[in-house]
């Protein structure tokens, strides 16, 4: 079944390996997506029109354009263009916070819209200003049911970072690809028990933040 090839020399631990970055590469686009998503969302709720239109077309833009396409455009066009070295993890990182701030800040900006009306008021009763009321009242609203949110855009990260292979990243399905070229004599079923193998430490990743982002919901469902 080709499963033999990952007990040669140290080719599952390159798998964990090859998994480790794209986990590292997920994790860090995360973190910056919910910070510039936050602020952005706020930002997409303004009534400034010309700043709304900016910030319409910026994520049209993300959801139209293909993330291969960014990675390419920012790996290769990049450098090219402006004369700027960046390495494929940094514009991987890029690429999927940028798509990832996109996809917070729209998820923020429909959290914004739901909050109702009258805990504004209620705030402006209260003498709070502006700036307390979103930080007293709105944005703990906000970040509860975002976190649940967030955790999903997780997932979609990891299985997405894939793509980064493309770009010469070494995770785990190119680590995959290149254990089974090195036994494609040895073992000619390398690929079925490699890429079970691959498939099987994507599920171990995702599934227990799906399983988080569900037992999240429900708990603050109530």
């Amino acid at each position: 079944m080709g499963f033999e090839v990952l007990f040669k020399g140290n080719n599952f631990i390159r798998l964990l390996g090859g998994l480790g970055l794209s986990l590292k590469i997920s994790l860090l686009s995360v973190i910056i997506s919910i910070v510039l998503g936050i602020l952005v969302g706020l930002l997409m709720t303004a009534k400034n029109s010309y700043v709304k239109l900016l910030l319409r077309t910026y994520l049209e833009i993300v959801r139209i354009m293909p993330q291969m396409v960014l990675l390419f455009l920012v790996y290769f066009g990049v450098a090219r263009a402006m004369g700027v070295h960046l390495s494929a993890e940094v514009s991987a990182v890029i690429v999927f916070s940028f798509w990832g701030t996109a996809e917070m800040a729209d998820l923020v900006r429909g959290a914004l819209t739901g909050i109702p009306a009258i805990q504004y008021e209620s705030s402006r009763a209260l003498g709070l200003t502006m700036v307390q009321t979103y930080r007293y009242v709105i944005l703990p609203q906000i970040v509860r049911r975002m976190i649940p949110l967030s955790i999903n855009l997780i997932t979609r990260m990891i299985k997405t970072t894939s793509l980064v292979m493309m770009i010469g990243i070494v995770e785990v399905l190119k680590v995959g690809q290149q254990i089974i070229e090195a036994n494609r004599k040895a073992s000619p079923n390398a690929a079925f028990g490699v890429f079970a193998t691959v498939l099987l430490l994507y599920f171990l990743a995702c599934w227990p933040i799906s399983c988080l982002a569900r037992y999240l919901e429900k708990k603050w469902e109530n």
